[in-house]
């Protein structure tokens, strides 16, 4: 049977959502053994930073805030010139660190959900 308030609805018909997104993009990649940042690394012709990028995007977030450190500057232009809040991590202290960098930026709305994709 179902609960009636489950049914299908058309996404327009719910407001819009005020999003922030972080990325998180610090971290070393040491089980890669590259000395290229993990984020880097190219998938598809593209670093893999690029693509989360545009995929957040498509969710039309108030702010994209990228969490980088290691690869410095190399890690800010594999995604150019993209209104992006960037926040270095140093030193680099874990992934809990890097979520708390970012906290006064995203949590401009007052709450910070976070979400992970592990990639193996």
């Amino acid at each position: 049977m179902g609960f009636p308030s489950c049914r299908y609805r058309n996404p327009a018909e719910f407001p819009p959502l005020l999003v922030n997104v972080v990325i998180l993009a610090a971290g070393p990649g040491k089980r890669m053994h590259s000395s290229t940042p993990k984020v880097l690394h190219r998938l598809a012709g593209r670093a893999m930073l690029a693509h989360v990028f545009d995929t957040a995007k498509q969710l039309s977030p108030k702010v994209v805030c990228v969490v980088y450190g290691h690869g410095g500057e190399h890690v800010r232009q594999a995604v150019g010139d993209n209104g992006a809040v960037w926040v270095m991590q140093e030193p680099q202290l874990g992934t809990g660190h890097a979520v708390m960098q970012a906290a006064p930026i995203s949590t401009s709305a007052g709450r910070l959900s976070c979400s992970t994709a592990t990639f193996r």
